[in-house]
């Protein structure tokens, strides 16, 4: 293998690597990875962005959904929402806009 074809796989090879690294960035930072649904009885329903650093998010733990007011500095529970399966059994799914103004509706 002579120098220019070196040189041609090496700068492939450095393309390809920077291509996965912002493809994984964009990701991480799109918000399209999430975590494994099973992994210690935590799962996050749904969220709703609120501006820059603020959001609310519904999590799944065991026996109780609950509502988390997230930001940079802290995460604060808003409210607890009885269990997924309660709701399902009244009828059908609600969209997080409405599963939010019930609770606020009845705090």
């Amino acid at each position: 293998m002579n120098q220019p074809d070196l040189l041609r796989v090496t700068v492939s090879l450095l393309l390809i690597v920077g291509l996965l690294l912002a493809l994984a960035w964009a990701a991480r930072r799109g918000g399209w990875l999430r975590t494994v649904a099973g992994r210690g009885g935590l799962k996050v329903s749904a969220t709703q962005r609120l501006g820059a650093r603020a959001s609310l998010a519904i999590v799944e733990v065991e026996d109780a959904r609950l509502v988390l007011g997230v930001t940079a500095q802290q995460i604060t529970l808003l409210h607890t929402l009885p269990p997924a399966g309660a709701d399902a059994a009244a009828g059908p799914a609600r969209a997080f806009s409405d599963t939010l103004g019930q609770a606020i509706s009845r705090h």
